[in-house]
């Protein structure tokens, strides 16, 4: 019987006595019925609520494939990460689709490659009038927009960069809440934007990383009794490098050095806020870049650098832990990139999307709990407006020639048109210059239709494409077949 209809038919009765204390006590035990029942129902839907796990997803900007002490770095300083990489998996082999900001982050929010979504190039507000105008398409269904649709809460607290005029902000593709710079930190004008409305210029970049991490713990916070999807675009490692005054040159003498540190012990507030609301094990925690790194860094002995399609410009670390859903400590050498973030929380939150966008990821989940050893035969590799390489677990296929990895002469002074200036970009002047290469720059020139063997030579030194014709038969029919396939 329904809540309203035994309150009807309680009310209605009537002792026979004219007994009000009777009556009374009837009224104040279907109150209390009520309220159990109530409570009962409550319980259940909020049982079925924390059946579906909240998303945490941080993405960090040109960190490169060597700047952790997980991954190998001998000086930079990262126990939060190096901790979250022991309780979940880590990556050795993990490619962007492109060796630059905005397609990576295109293809992060819909497991498509960027020649798939058309998101090629970097929206700037100060690169001309294409750059301007360019935004992902309100075609793309994006990550933020399929899990508001299922209840989830959604946040973007960061770096946005698919398209900063007004239809393309984060409140406009599925996000309840936005603060950030909408682009790189470098492209004027640099401002903080809350929501659509601008709140800051110029920026002191000193304390965006501690800012953002206190609004993202603010939004976790808020909706720690409801499923949410935090999406943390942080603007560091990108340059100009800024610390707080806190972590500046504290045990160290590196400003990338005080720049991860600061990061790690920023996303290590975060876990840790996890833990104080009881929302760890129910919390899948996805921690990865968009491209390999600038000067200052490390691609852990990769040739190449961000900008270079080179191995060092795609491939970065990537961590993952989910509590008693992916085991801990382990260490996963299988193929796996960007594309695949999509449809692996998707499949983690039980969440549908339309068929009407084939996605080009695949679902993780099998890969880090051990049902799977495989989840990609290749990977296509981007560089502007043109799919440029493929790789599998072993060998990589150079299409087109591969750039030098050198921007600028390491024997010069370089002027960065984009770096501090004191008043519209605020952050410090000892920015890096082009000797500190964070790659390999040696090896074989380059040319178009370059063969190299990844597990022997994992700097690209020595082309082999001659001594091997069918392995480059094999990934050229590859790269035809999916890079020409209509989506």
């Amino acid at each position: 019987m329904a809540n309203a209809d035994r309150l009807t038919t309680i009310i209605s009765c009537r002792d026979s006595q004219g007994g009000w204390l009777k009556h009374l006590a009837i009224l104040i035990f279907v109150a209390v019925s009520l309220e159990c029942s109530m409570s009962r129902e409550n319980f259940a839907r909020s049982a079925e609520v924390s059946r579906q796990p909240n998303i945490v997803l941080i993405l960090a900007d040109d960190l490169g494939n060597g700047d952790l002490a997980c991954y190998g770095h001998q000086n930079f300083k990262s126990p939060r990460l190096d901790r979250l990489a022991g309780e979940g998996a880590r990556f050795t082999q993990f490619n962007t689709p492109m060796p630059f900001c905005a397609p990576t982050r295109a293809a992060l929010l819909t497991g498509r490659y960027p020649f798939h979504t058309g998101m090629m190039g970097n929206p700037a507000p100060d690169g001309g009038p294409v750059a301007d105008r360019l935004g992902l398409s309100h075609d793309e269904r994006i990550l933020p927009e399929v899990l508001k649709s299922a209840g989830y809460a959604t946040a973007c607290v960061g770096k946005w960069h698919l398209g900063h005029q007004p239809e393309f902000l984060p409140t406009k593709r599925g996000f309840d809440e936005y603060f950030g710079i909408p682009y790189s930190n470098d492209m004027r004008p640099v401002k903080l934007v809350d929501g659509e409305r601008d709140v800051e210029y110029p920026v002191i970049q000193s304390s965006l990383t501690k800012r953002y991490t206190e609004r993202a713990k603010d939004f976790i916070r808020r909706q720690r009794d409801r499923p949410f999807f935090l999406y943390l675009p942080h603007a560091m490692p990108h340059k100009p490098l800024a610390v707080s005054e806190q972590n500046y040159h504290r045990g160290s003498a590196s400003l990338y050095a005080d720049t991860i540190a600061e990061l790690d012990a920023s996303i290590g507030e975060l876990l840790d806020q996890l833990d104080e609301f009881k929302l760890t094990e129910n919390t899948l925690v996805i921690f990865t870049s968009d491209n390999g790194p600038w000067y200052g860094g490390s691609s852990g002995g990769l040739r190449g650098m961000k900008g270079s399609t080179w191995e060092g410009g795609y491939r970065v670390p990537c961590i993952m832990r989910w509590p008693n859903k992916i085991p801990a400590g382990k260490s996963i050498a299988a193929l796996a990139g960007t594309i695949d973030i999509f449809p692996t929380i998707l499949q983690a939150t039980g969440v549908k999307t339309t068929a009407d966008r084939p996605i080009d990821g695949c679902d993780l989940l099998p890969l880090l709990d051990g049902r799977i050893d495989r989840v990609h035969d290749v990977l296509i590799g981007s560089n502007g407006k043109l799919p440029a390489n493929i790789r599998d677990e072993r060998w990589k296929l150079h299409i087109a020639p591969p750039g030098s990895g050198r921007f600028h002469d390491p024997n010069k002074p370089w002027f960065d048109p984009r770096g501090p200036d004191g008043v519209t970009i605020i952050a410090p002047f000892e920015q890096y210059q082009t000797d500190a290469h964070p790659g390999v720059t040696s090896g074989v020139a380059s040319k178009s239709m370059m063969l190299f063997d990844l597990q022997a030579d994992p700097s690209e030194q020595i082309d082999l494409a001659e001594k091997h014709p069918a392995i480059v038969a094999r990934l050229r029919q590859h790269f035809e077949q999916l890079t020409l396939q209509s989506h």
